[in-house]
């Protein structure tokens, strides 16, 4: 903006000492003219350098313009371009003064004021309808610089706005992955080490399978873990973060809840096709939490998972067949499911989950087809 104001005045500063453009110029006083001389040539530039400190210190510079036109004005100097200078000194400081702009305008209008009864004094042919006919031109500089800061004070605060919002939103998706992978691999764990300590009594020599597989899916949920760390500081990077699981399979869910003991069964209708990360990464997400509920609340009893492939959208339906009718293996947080919720509705998906006539429970997930950009 600085340097912008520099050339502003430069420019103006050559353009004032220019002939032809002589005829376009800020003239009040229409006393007759007297020739010029060195004093005339520093007013000229008085009406037109200061131009490159207008943002920085605008009242500065439309005290200086102001001064500098109207010793001109008195002195009856030849018109010059470069008194243009005093409507965008004006327009400065309605745009960017700050502190005592409240004062800026009262004392600007009693300069003017005595600017006025000087000329008037000095012989000037201008009545009052012509000074105030001047000062309503610089009225309405000042109004377009007071327009353009409030619309720039408007405009970044919509900015600040829509940046917290924006911050609000991926603090809620990070919290959303956080509870998915810390819930469902924390649950298999349990689930796993209360199976293992049974093992161990029952049958010590299958004690090393328990125990190992209570080890794979500590590891798994580290894997997760720092990747969804490794999204957190992932910031100004020019491409898209990569947000699907790290070891992304609905599959590898399966095979992991059947190692914590569960009995999941999967079956997967159509053919699969490649979707937006957002729509592989819900069904993901849908899938582990339905799972995570089952051997939470349905230990050791039959699940099912059925993906249907659609053209237009999948379906995923995950069911259990009945609750232990015992508390669960990990206290709920509640967040599971709502979060679920909002995610599919983002993608124009739903999800509806409820028990069944038998006891179980259903978890049922429409999300649009989307291709992967």
């Amino acid at each position: 903006m600085y340097a912008k104001d520099g050339v502003l005045a430069a420019t103006l500063t050559l353009l004032a000492f220019v002939p032809t453009l002589s005829a376009i110029s800020a003239e009040l006083g229409d006393l007759p003219q007297r020739p010029p001389d060195a004093l005339a040539v520093a007013l000229a530039l008085g009406q037109s350098a200061p131009l490159a400190i207008r943002s920085r210190w605008p009242a500065a510079c439309l005290a200086v313009i102001g001064t500098a036109f109207g010793i001109h004005q008195a002195l009856a100097y030849p018109s010059t371009f470069g008194s243009i200078g005093l409507y965008l000194a004006v327009y400065a400081a309605g745009a960017h003064q700050v502190r005592f702009r409240r004062g800026l305008a009262p004392v600007s209008t009693a300069g003017y004021a005595v600017l006025a009864v000087v000329l008037a004094g000095l012989g000037s042919p201008n009545r009052v309808p012509d000074f105030l006919a001047f000062y309503l031109a610089l009225v309405v500089m000042w109004m377009a610089g007071v327009g353009i800061r409030r619309w720039r004070a408007d405009e970044a605060e919509r900015r600040r706005l829509s940046a917290d919002v924006a911050r609000a939103a991926e603090r809620a998706r990070i919290a959303r992955e956080l509870h998915d992978v810390v819930t469902h691999h924390v649950t298999a764990m349990v689930v796993q080490a209360d199976a293992a300590q049974y093992v161990i009594g029952a049958a010590p020599d299958r004690a090393g399978a328990g125990l190992a597989a209570i080890s794979d899916t500590g590891r798994r949920a580290l894997t997760e873990l720092r990747h969804l760390l490794g999204v957190l500081e992932a910031t100004g990077e020019s491409g898209p973060v990569d947000r699907t699981p790290a070891l992304g399979r609905i599959g590898d869910l399966v095979e992991r809840a059947r190692l914590s003991g569960q009995p999941v069964e999967l079956a997967e209708h159509g053919e699969p096709r490649p979707q937006a990360v957002d729509v592989e990464l819900a069904a993901y997400r849908v899938v582990q939490e339905a799972l995570t509920n089952a051997m939470k609340y349905a230990t050791g009893r039959r699940t099912t998972v059925t993906v249907h492939h659609h053209p237009d959208r999948i379906a995923i339906e995950v069911t259990s067949d009945g609750s232990t009718g015992s508390a669960p293996v990990v206290p709920s947080g509640g967040r599971g499911l709502d979060g679920l919720r909002r995610r599919l509705r983002m993608l124009d998906g739903e999800l509806v989950a409820a028990g069944r006539p038998d006891g179980g429970f259903s978890v049922r997930a429409l999300i649009p087809a989307r291709s992967q950009a």
